[in-house]
Formats: C-alpha cells, structure tokens, sequence
C-alpha cells in the first residue's frame, strides 16, 4: 500500500529531508571529484529523486529515512553514467569517450 501524503505534506516533508542531499554529497565528494559532476547539476538530479522517493513511499516496507538515504545514493551512482552525463538516451551504460570537442571535430575534419 502506498503513502497517501497530500501535495502540501509531501512538499513538507520533502523539505525536511533536503538535508539528506547535502549529506550525500558530502559522503560521496571524492566520486564526484574523480567523475567531474557538477554540485548543482547533482543537487538539481538528487532533489528530484528526492521527491519521487517522498510519492512513492510505502510506510508498510521500511522507515522513511533510510528509503530516501538509499535512493538518493543510487541516483548519485547514476549521476557518473555516460548516458546521464551526456544525454544519450539508449547509449550503453560503459560508453566511454563518445563525446568529444567541436575543436577535435575540426581537426579531425582538417586532417
């Protein structure tokens, strides 16, 4: 059985738990050093996971905290994939050096 949270209390309670995301990003600042995320752009994906763990929530399964603490790690996982980092859709998850620079374009164009 899912939550049956209002709009105004999963906004409440979405708000509450935006410390969570800080935290996480806190615990995982040498993966995203070595991945080369973005703070906001993570923040922007872990907030929105955030929410969508709020909806879907069910009180049945588990505590709340540690539903948002395990999804918002996954979706940090996420965050480093290829097809997250550069919008490729139905790129395979190990795709590696598939984006280059229009400079490198040129020169390979030049050639």
């Amino acid at each position: 059985m899912k939550n049956n949270y209002s709009l105004a209390e999963r906004n409440r309670i979405v708000e509450e738990n935006l410390y969570r995301i800080k935290n996480t990003i806190r615990r995982n600042r040498a993966l995203m050093k070595s991945a080369r995320l973005d703070y906001d752009d993570v923040y922007q994906q872990l907030a929105i996971r955030l929410i969508r763990c709020v909806e879907g929530f069910d009180p049945e399964k588990g505590e709340l905290g540690q539903h948002i603490n395990a999804q918002l790690q996954y979706e940090l996982l996420n965050c480093k994939d290829s097809r997250t980092l550069y919008g490729f859709t139905c790129a395979p998850r190990d795709l590696q050096g598939a984006v280059i620079s229009l400079d490198a374009c040129r020169e390979l164009a030049a050639a």
